[in-house]
């Protein structure tokens, strides 16, 4: 959890907003460090957390948590995460073996047309799941939702409406039904040129993918390399985007910082204040 990245964003463990969706979106960066502390973020804050793990496996999450004070087995343990591995859930389907128990979730891999339903249908289980809890149980706080590449879904052959539906209803189900909150993470390839004849269809995609969630989003979190190029001191920066009302207009309140990544943690603070810079 990064604490100067709370302090950005006005919140903590102990009082954050409820009902949000979180955009945390990368071109020609690598914005998972968020995801990480966003996932030890709302441990931390005793939320009941689904997490589609679809780019990365347990063990790396678990391997980084562990180095930011946070054991995910233990809370696998305590029925806090469920965790689904979309990785090794992909495998059982594309490599059938023997006694595999395949997943429901990732039945569009065999019959595209189904669409996420499934999919959306796990994650629903875990949600509301965790309002009917036995009696005895470790209570827990909002559910929250967390997905670490959407973008995964492209390559995997499905469509790009139907991966804005999904998010869609999981937005619905999440933010506005158990308010709850909800951090998807979205990787657009190539440079930011809509003019570029050279794009290919993975790269439109996933554009679009961009465009749509940031429709949907309360907040935007777009991490980017620097325009001047690779510095040892500063791994890039972010801007940070919020969508808020005024009355009955929409306003979006946009400010960008500069950040570098630790073994443990992150820094973040104003263009050009870096000492590295000055």
């Amino acid at each position: 959890m990064f604490t100067e990245l709370n302090s950005i964003l006005n919140t903590s463990p102990d009082s954050y907003t409820r009902g949000e969706f979180i955009l945390v979106s990368d071109r020609q960066s690598d914005a998972s460090f968020l995801i990480h502390h966003f996932l030890s973020f709302y441990l931390r804050a005793r939320c009941k957390v689904c997490f589609l793990g679809l780019a990365q496996s347990f063990c790396h999450y678990s391997a980084v948590s562990q180095r930011l004070g946070v054991s995910l087995t233990q809370a696998k343990e305590k029925g806090q995460l469920v965790f689904f591995e979309g990785l090794k859930e992909c495998l059982s389907v594309l490599t059938p073996k023997e006694n595999n128990v395949e997943s429901e979730a990732m039945n569009f891999l065999r019959d595209p047309p189904v669409g996420l339903r499934s999919l959306y249908e796990f994650v629903r289980s875990s949600v509301i799941g965790s309002d009917n809890m036995e009696e005895g149980a470790e209570q827990w706080g909002p559910s929250v939702l967390l997905v670490d590449d959407l973008s995964v879904l492209l390559s995997l052959g499905v469509d790009v409406g139907a991966v804005l539906d999904f998010s869609h209803y999981c937005r619905a189900l999440v933010c506005s039904q158990v308010q709850g909150n909800m951090v998807m993470l979205v990787r657009c390839n190539g440079e930011e040129d809509d003019d570029d004849d050279d794009d290919d269809d993975g790269d439109i995609g996933s554009d679009v993918l961009l465009k749509g969630l940031t429709h949907q989003c309360n907040l935007n979190l777009h991490v980017q390399g620097l325009p001047t190029g690779y510095c040892k001191d500063i791994h890039g920066q972010m801007e940070v985007c919020w969508k808020r009302r005024q009355g009955d207009a929409p306003h979006m309140q946009k400010n960008l910082f500069q950040y570098k990544v630790y073994d443990k943690g992150a820094s973040f603070f104003a263009r050009g204040t870096s000492s590295a810079v000055l």
